[in-house]
């Protein structure tokens, strides 16, 4: 019996590995994008496909937390590492050549990739992005408009262009080199958002949006959502009670049950 049991696990173990692989996507001359593909076990011909951003700093594992949820609703999932986007990224970890702007080009480039795919369904391309990758996320959506059915924003950075020109209010105060959270940035960061407008480009996209924010986030301020809530012509905010830059498992799990509801709908 105990056998059967263990035959029966690494049976189900494999299944679900199965349903992940690794893709890289080519950007650029020579260049790729790392990320895991996770499908669902259906044998449907074509899915949605959801395309997870990270945040400052971060990698496609922020993605993994989603992979059921978006799988269960019969989705496929692209969580990736930014180009220059972090310290670990498997598709370059060169930080000081990050830029929010390079980052869009980055996604869109991603879009592109999956819009040419026999099995995903073009008229179901969701994007979903957490902080800074909420900010490329939402840039992205007000270019390709109705490309994008569906924009999912987990405690965007809109304030980063704010912050940054606050931290360096004339040209001539930005430095070669940065550094922030231990990550070196350079000097093309600073200039590529020194006169970037969020909240002038974002409202392009028309499609239906859904916001998750934590109240007492000290990194970007929930006011920020509270904006883009107003900037939208279809946009619902779920403020997540007492989370901060970052959620718990807890949180997370409140943050699955609304992207789940949001794209059951």
């Amino acid at each position: 019996m105990r056998k059967i049991v263990v035959i029966i696990f690494l049976f189900v173990s494999f299944i679900s590995l199965a349903q992940k692989k690794e893709l890289r996507i080519p950007y650029e001359e020579g260049k790729t994008i790392y990320g895991i593909l996770s499908t669902p076990a259906d044998d449907m011909t074509k899915h949605g496909i959801v395309i997870i951003s990270h945040g400052f700093n971060g990698t496609h594992h922020f993605g993994r937390d989603y992979f059921k949820t978006l799988n269960d609703l019969g989705y496929n999932v692209y969580a990736f590492d930014f180009p220059c986007g972090s310290v670990r990224s498997q598709s370059d970890n060169n930080t000081m050549n990050m830029s929010v702007s390079d980052e869009k080009e980055a996604l869109k480039t991603i879009v592109k990739y999956f819009k040419k795919q026999k099995n995903v369904d073009k008229k179901n391309i969701v994007l979903i992005g957490e902080s800074q990758g909420g900010l490329v996320s939402a840039l992205a959506a007000s270019e390709l408009k109705k490309q994008i059915s569906r924009l999912i924003l987990i405690y965007p950075a809109l304030c980063i262009p704010d912050n940054w020109n606050e931290r360096y209010p004339h040209v001539e105060d930005i430095p070669e080199v940065s550094e922030i959270w231990g990550v070196k940035l350079g000097k093309k960061f600073m200039m590529d958002i020194r006169h970037m407008k969020p909240f002038d480009t974002i409202g392009k996209y028309a499609g239906p949006v859904l916001i998750i924010h934590g109240s007492d986030d000290k990194v970007v301020p929930v006011d920020y959502a509270k904006r883009a809530l107003k900037t939208y012509r279809n946009a619902t905010l779920k403020v997540i009670d007492k989370a901060g830059h970052g959620f718990n498992p807890a949180e997370r799990k409140l943050s699955n049950k609304y992207v789940g509801e949001f794209l059951a709908k």
